[in-house]
């Protein structure tokens, strides 16, 4: 069902903001190392001759080696974890069924998140006014988190049938959203797989470049960069859209926050 247009102000000409969540709204890698860590100890304790076959590089490279094996369900983290579980514990004849019950012990550290400050009030505030949708290629499950009220909807990879770069994700997002690209905008820390990705569909992107890195030489300019979500709402309260592939909107200066 479409999303209804919501009432009071408009942020400018947008309808439907998307916002990316590792390393956007809260810190990844170290949920996923915390989580890596404690699927490891309880292999250990459960399936030991996996641990001592397998160190948590082998386990990677080994899900790695499924994904290209498998491309179809590349996109799907949680399948490839757990497939790829599944494949070794028969190899060592233990009871596959473990696989299941590695996943749900990964998937509960995995959703163990902690927004960055500026997120919680910033999209309090936007939600009132825009559709607020997360679109991700991880497999973390925001009604689990200290965002579960943040959103008025998530959309997976998983869900969709492919990962960012591709357009999908975006495109099952703007359906649902009833929001054309030109009433889009995307939020994400990705040069390639969130802000070009998102303007390749006529969609606007913004940078969160939280930790100051250089903007990639090879692709065109960001619409907009910040350092925060603060600074997107300050933005956002006068700009209107132009989703062109590089160009800023007016009082926007293309590159680091304002200036890459």
């Amino acid at each position: 069902m479409p999303f209804p247009t919501p009432t009071g102000a408009r942020r400018g000409s947008v309808r439907l903001i998307t916002v990316d969540l590792d390393d956007t709204v809260w810190p990844c890698a170290p949920v996923i190392q915390a989580a890596e860590q404690a699927l490891y100890a309880w292999l250990g304790e459960q399936v030991p001759r996996l641990t001592e076959r397998f160190d948590p590089e082998g386990l990677r490279a080994h899900r790695r080696a499924l994904m290209l094996a498998q491309p179809e369900i590349a996109h799907d983290l949680t399948a490839v974890r757990r497939l790829s579980l599944r494949a070794l514990l028969a190899e060592l004849d233990y009871d596959v069924g473990l696989a299941d019950l590695a996943v749900e012990l990964f998937r509960r550290h995995r959703n163990r998140v902690e927004p960055f400050a500026d997120v919680v009030p910033v999209l309090a505030r936007l939600r009132e006014s825009v559709c607020l949708v997360a679109v991700t290629n991880g497999n973390a499950d925001v009604r689990e988190t200290p965002l579960r009220d943040a959103f008025h909807r998530t959309v997976t990879a998983a869900e969709a049938g492919a990962a960012k770069p591709d357009p999908a994700v975006f495109e099952l997002a703007m359906r649902w959203a009833g929001a054309a690209p030109a009433e889009t905008l995307h939020v994400g820390d990705d040069p390639l797989r969130d802000v070009e990705a998102a303007r390749r569909l006529g969609i606007g992107a913004v940078w969160v470049n939280r930790t100051g890195q250089p903007w990639p030489g090879e692709l065109p300019p960001p619409l907009l960069a910040v350092r925060d979500l603060h600074e997107l709402e300050a933005w956002l309260g006068t700009a209107q859209i132009d989703s062109s592939a590089g160009g800023a909107a007016p009082g926007a200066k293309p590159g680091a926050t304002n200036a890459l």
